[in-house]
């Protein structure tokens, strides 16, 4: 488990006459690679000092922040907010929408029709659920 906040600081100010690669092993910013040999996940371990020093940034920005006026997955791609009918009648929502909603398996959401647009709402309870399609 890679070392994060104070502890991150501590590792790095006693580690600091290693070379670059030796401390972020070190500190546990490793992931397995196909040859066997770990990978080292600098950024991850530059994000995490900058969070620890008080300066969030990369995976600190949440996915719901935007990038030039437009918001962005968790991937780093930007989101078109279009969607078109499947052959079989579905209407696709992605997993990136998904993922700005936090929403896990089980969750339930109402569907509010307007005259131009389907909106998702999230619910706590599911009995809150209206079921007359009125839209806005």
């Amino acid at each position: 488990m890679p070392l994060m906040g104070a502890e991150l600081l501590q590792a790095v100010d006693q580690l600091k006459a290693l070379p670059k690669a030796e401390i972020v092993r070190r500190c546990g910013y490793v992931s397995a690679s196909g040859n066997g040999d770990g990978r080292l996940n600098y950024t991850a371990f530059f994000e995490a000092l900058l969070e620890a020093k008080g300066l969030p940034l990369g995976h600190g920005r949440s996915s719901a922040q935007t990038a030039r006026g437009k918001r962005i997955s968790r991937s780093g791609r930007s989101l078109p907010y279009h969607t078109k009918v499947q052959f079989n009648g579905n209407l696709m929502v992605g997993k990136a929408y998904i993922d700005l909603l936090d929403a896990k398996p089980g969750d339930h959401f109402a569907i509010h029709l307007g005259r131009d647009s389907i909106r998702l709402i999230p619910l706590v309870d599911p009995e809150q659920a209206d079921t007359s399609g009125g839209g806005d």
